[in-house]
This record gives structure tokens, sequence and C-alpha cells, in this order.
């Protein structure tokens, strides 16, 4: 046991020693030519595609040579726009837009459930509540409160309306929805309404503010452009008016199904400039997406409940309203950059170091699965211990014949 514990701390020790001297050795690359065509092949076709990937993609795609900046300061103000006619009723952007005049959200309401002239009082509880049904007063406890009721319980068992059944009765407004709900058809006419999206832009860095409207000579000649304009990617870039039936088309939305469940849609707005041009080539590009869970599940689309209030008769009511509708949340996006000496010597530095990657690569091949006979590592692989006496042969060596004197390797040689 003594001897097998002393061989290993021998062994370690050695270890250790040839570890501590090999650390202080230096390595330097030795030139040698390998006149290989396969391996030639294999180096100038790695050498071309790591030179062709910095100059196409990297310079040219991805613009390194230019210092950029990716938090831009924005604004955003919207405005709906248009005039519909709902039954007898005349409908402006007070009616439906949700708010009238908004920032980086808003909504339109496309179709309605009304409850009118609900006032605080007693009724029934709706018979899908939970525990509402009942036949006597013991099975409705007085005072308690069931979160996806509509009230408090007064602890009496009364007829559901005008059917035979009972349920609890509760205070609350009454009559409660789910009774008393009108349905109203949607507002598909909102199809043709307008979304006006002022967004101004500024690259603090390069102190350069862009935005998205187009330059006139005079705010008259601004607002009679605007009033007529609608936007096209390619004929009106900088037209702000946008069509709802457009924004769901972009969006790969039914515009009939919206009206039906609702749903939120992004307006992502991009700007991508390239300030060592023109600042005039800076302008937005515009995408839309759905941003609410899919129609199929029992969550998606987008509604919300609002109330209107009068008195009547010295008793205060209201008109319930549960609105469907789209709502627009507008995301901007910026990127600029513009042309500085540091990242372009950076990005040429990792281009030239990145080229090596080829001589590595082809090293490992020529020794792994071409130097059979250990030819090649022979020459490429040399340790000197001191300074020799005789001047050493050119660091620099040819192999092409086999057995020659010199330092040449070719095709010719048995592997």
């Amino acid at each position: 046991m003594c001897k097998i514990f002393h061989k290993f701390i021998m062994g370690l020790r050695n270890f250790m020693k040839e570890y501590f001297l090999g650390f202080w050795d230096y390595e330097t690359p030795k030139v040698m030519v390998v006149k290989n065509k396969t391996l030639g092949f294999i180096y100038r076709g790695v050498q071309f595609l790591v030179i062709t990937y910095f100059i196409w993609y990297v310079f040219i795609s991805q613009k390194a040579y230019q210092e950029s900046e990716t938090r831009p300061e924005s604004s955003v103000y919207t405005l709906m726009k248009g005039t519909a006619v709902h039954g007898d009723d005349i409908l402006d952007t007070v009616e439906y837009a949700r708010p009238s005049e908004g920032g980086d959200v808003i909504s339109t309401i496309l179709r309605r459930e009304v409850t009118y002239d609900q006032k605080q009082g007693t009724c029934a509880e709706h018979f899908n509540v939970a525990n509402a049904n009942c036949t006597r007063d013991s099975d409705c406890v007085k005072g308690e409160v069931d979160f996806d009721g509509h009230g408090r319980r007064t602890g009496r068992c009364v007829p559901y309306y005008n059917h035979t059944f009972k349920t609890c009765e509760i205070q609350s407004w009454c009559p409660i929805e789910q009774y008393a709900v009108v349905i109203e058809p949607p507002l598909v006419k909102a199809i043709n309404f307008t979304v006006f999206i002022r967004n101004s832009i500024h690259f603090p860095r390069f102190k350069v503010l862009r935005g998205n409207i187009k330059d006139a000579r005079s705010k008259r000649d601004i607002q009679k452009y605007l009033s007529r304009c609608h936007y096209n990617e390619e004929k009106e870039p900088y037209c702000p008016n946008f069509r709802l039936g457009y924004i769901a088309d972009q969006a790969g939305e039914d515009f009939s199904e919206l009206c039906r469940t609702g749903g939120v849609i992004g307006v992502f707005i991009n700007w991508k400039c390239d300030l060592d041009l023109h600042p005039s080539h800076c302008k937005p590009t515009y995408s839309f997406r759905r941003l609410d869970l899919r129609k199929d599940l029992i969550n998606s689309g987008y509604h919300y409940r609002f109330a209107k209030y009068y008195s009547k008769d010295g008793v205060e009511s209201r008109t319930l309203i549960k609105a469907y509708g789209i709502r627009l949340d507008v995301i901007v996006q910026g990127h600029a950059g513009k042309f500085s000496p540091i990242p372009t010597i950076i990005s040429t530095v990792t281009t030239i170091t990145s080229v090596g990657i080829c001589t590595i690569i082809c090293d490992w091949i020529m020794l792994n699965f071409i130097d059979k006979n250990e030819v090649y590592s022979d020459r490429k692989f040399d340790e000197i211990t001191k300074e020799p006496a005789v001047p050493p042969p050119t660091e620099l060596s040819y192999i092409n014949s086999f057995g020659s004197n010199h330092s040449d390797l070719s095709d010719g040689v048995p592997l």
C-alpha cells in the first residue's frame, strides 16, 4: 500500500514539474507549404465563405461599420374619424371611440349589448350563478356575496322574473344584465372608419428628429393633404390615415368576426434609418398583427363595460353597455446608424482574425485524415531545448518530394 502511494506521489510530482516547466515554454507558428490539391481546395473554400460572410452579412447587411442607436424617444397621437348611421341614430367619434383622442392606445366600438333603465333595488339572481336556484328562503344566506354573481343576497327566495322557478333575491342594479340585455347589430360601416396616427421620433445621439407626416410648405397644405389621403406603402408612405378594414386585412383578420368578438391589433411603426444618407430617406414602415389570443379560445377578443347615468323621476338610473370592438396598440421601434471609425476598426480586425479559422480547420484535416504516415506531423512540430550551434534552416519550408534533402512534401509522398 505504501509503495502504491509512493508511486502516486512521485507521478503527481513529475506531472506538476513538467506542467510548471512547460508553462514557461514559448510557441511560435511554423510555415509549411503542403502541395495537396484537396487540402488547398478546402482551405480556399473556407476562406471564401468566411470573407463572404463578413463582407455581405456583417458589413453590407448589418452595417457593422456604423455606430447605432436603438432606443429613440417617441411620441404618438391617435384620432378616430368617421360617421355612421346605426338604425335611427347618427354615431360620431364621441359615441364609438374610446378615447376620442388618445395616445398610443385607441379603441372603437363595433357592437353593443345594452341593458336599459337599471336602478338600485332588489331582483332575482341569474339561474346560472352557483347556488342561486332555490325553493325556500332557507336556501339563501342573507348577506352572502358571490363574486360570480351580481349582488348581495337578501335571504329571500323569489320567482325568477316571469318564470315558474325561483332564485335567490339580490340587492343590485336591476334588472340584471343577463335577463334584460338587448343585443344590437354590429356596426359594419366601421370598416371605412379611419385612424389618424401621428408619430414623431428623435434619435438624441445623432440629433435627428423625424415624423411620419409628409412635409409641406404651409399648415394649410398639410391639412388639405391629410383630409384626402389614405396610407399606401408605395404611393402614400407618408400618409398617417389608416382604414380599419385595411388594418384588419393586413393583420390577417376577418372584419365581420372582429365585430362579433372584438380583438386587439398591434400597429408596429418601425424606423430603420441609415443616417449616412440624407434624412429624407429615414421613413417609417408599418406592420399589423393580432395581439390577443386567437378567436377559438374562450378568453379571446376584446370587450369592456361602461354605463351612462341619468335621473328618471328623481331616481338615479343607468344604461349599462357591454361594448365589443377593436383596440389598437401603437408600438414604435427605432434603429439608426451612422459611420464611425471605432466600430469599423473593430469589425475589420474581427474579420482578419476570423480568417485564421481556415488554418485551424485545414491543420486538423491534414493531421487527422491526410497524414496517415505522420509525414506532415514530423515537419509540423519541432521541439528546441536550446539554441543550436549550427544555423537552423529557413522557417518557410517547401515539402514536395519524398526523401529530398530540403523540407518539401507533395502529393507524391506515400501516405
